[in-house]
């Protein structure tokens, strides 16, 4: 797979916390932050590694080949979460490869981020 898009910003919960965030948005007494747009579908959790790893199948319907990478390493007061995105050969065009990026940041850096009170 050839990384498509990388972005690394610090979340206010700890990692544990994140980690639940990514791999049970849904749970009990969470708020709702995965908010899938028409050409999106709920990911599901391929691989994890409690606090630091959680690996995720496509969000998005055009690119079903598509995986995100997230990274969860302890950071100053939280967690320095970096997402990565993931694709098969071809690498989407410009417009479409903006969009995905685009996507992953708005919920991930504020969608998620927003959840956590921030």
């Amino acid at each position: 797979m050839i990384e498509a898009g990388s972005r690394k910003r610090n979340q206010p919960a700890p990692p544990s916390v994140v980690f639940e965030a990514l791999t049970q948005p849904d749970r009990a007494g969470a708020r709702p932050w995965l908010h899938l747009l028409d050409d999106e579908v709920r990911p599901r959790v391929m691989q994890s590694d409690k606090p630091g790893l959680v690996v995720w199948s496509s969000l998005w319907i055009k690119r079903s080949d598509a995986v995100v990478r997230f990274d969860l390493p302890p950071g100053r007061e939280g967690t320095d979460l970096r997402w990565t995105l993931l694709v098969e050969e071809p690498i989407p065009d410009d417009a479409l490869l903006g969009h995905l990026r685009k996507r992953l940041n708005r919920l991930i850096n504020a969608d998620l981020r927003y959840s956590f009170g921030q």
